[in-house]
């Protein structure tokens, strides 16, 4: 690794170090042949910045916080690989809290955030990593913080006006069954997430949309609640086919789910789409090479993960609004995985 500084960096870059220490750590406030210029010269030499010096100058860890319930979920390797090079562009690293959905280790990490150890937090799960008497306390300041669209509302603190990213979470699951819908299907099952997370109630609300806009009855005994894991899709889809009145499609709240729906349905005879219509969310990688492929949600992973980190640097350093909100595009990608009910 080079020990090169920033005025010998500046140099061979061919600009002034003003223009570097501006491109390296205020970004946005350089245009882009000036980040790129810098960026390629710091790359071509192996340049890091001096973290420590740049702590003591401003109180700041140079770490931020991402707390994740599962690390291993596909989507969500996606968005912290993404999310991971943002923060490295800024000279920030990530320290990722894979917290399996543990309460306990989610108050660890918001405590590294209170006592300094970092400067914020992206939250990817449906809580805030702080205890009720915490945040019910006088001197208590949430630190810069960012909400990957699951934190849920708190009984102790208005969450309501955090920085926020996300799809039209709404509108992408009345996206989904809509399709299935147009395809001729009215007995329509759907396999949720975590009902505690504000991403599944929101695509059950299009689930209900799309059901209503198209004058088909919403049944209780079509909704089965699970987890956004391959395990909750295989478990679940089981119970479906022991449904007195089976329906000819499925929409899981994630890719995942729909892998474990598709082989239990193979397992059990069942012919994807011929028998069984399947319609996930996400558009993870490995949905492309699902057998049939796997129509589907597609979520902008690279630029959830990018702007996630961008909106918290500028709030560690006071370069953005408080209460930004970013609602980031979706797509229905039809495959192969539906079709018309026999």
């Amino acid at each position: 690794m080079s020990d090169i500084g920033i005025k010998e960096l500046a140099r061979i870059a061919g600009v002034s170090t003003a223009s570097v220490s501006r491109a390296l750590s205020n970004p946005e406030r350089v245009s882009k042949k000036m980040r790129d210029r810098v960026q390629a010269a710091a790359k071509r030499v192996g340049y890091q910045p001096n973290r420590l010096g740049a702590s003591l100058r401003t109180s700041r860890s140079g770490n931020i916080v991402a707390i994740i319930p599962d690390i291993s979920d596909t989507f969500n390797s996606g968005v912290i690989q993404s999310l991971e090079r943002a923060a490295a562009e800024r000279g920030y690293s990530v320290l990722f809290g894979d917290t399996q959905g543990i309460r306990e280790r989610e108050l660890v990490y918001g405590a590294m955030v209170r006592s300094r150890q970092a400067d914020g937090i992206i939250v990817f799960s449906h809580r805030l990593p702080f205890t009720a008497e915490e945040l019910q306390s006088e001197n208590f300041k949430l630190p810069p913080l960012v909400n990957s669209c699951e934190l849920a509302d708190s009984p102790h603190i208005d969450t309501s006006n955090l920085p926020w990213v996300s799809i039209d979470n709404v509108q992408a699951g009345r996206d989904a069954v809509t399709h299935l819908i147009e395809l001729g299907h009215q007995n329509i099952a759907v396999i949720t997430g975590d009902i505690e997370s504000p991403s599944t109630v929101q695509r059950l609300e299009g689930y209900r949309l799309a059901l209503s806009a198209a004058g088909i009855a919403y049944r209780e005994e079509n909704v089965y609640q699970g987890a956004y894991t391959l395990e909750a899709g295989v478990r679940i889809t089981k119970q479906v086919l022991l449904a007195k009145h089976r329906p000819s499609a499925i929409f899981c709240m994630s890719d995942e789910m729909a892998m474990g729906c598709v082989a239990t349905l193979k397992e059990h005879g069942f012919g994807v789409p011929e028998d069984m219509s399947v319609v996930g969310f996400d558009d993870i990688r490995f949905a492309q090479y699902l057998s049939p492929p796997l129509t589907t949600i597609a979520q902008p992973v690279e630029a959830i993960g990018r702007t996630c980190a961008n909106i918290l640097i500028d709030l560690i350093e006071d370069i953005a609004e408080p209460e930004s909100k970013h609602i980031l595009p979706h797509k229905l990608v039809v495959r192969s995985s539906a079709t018309t009910p026999r």
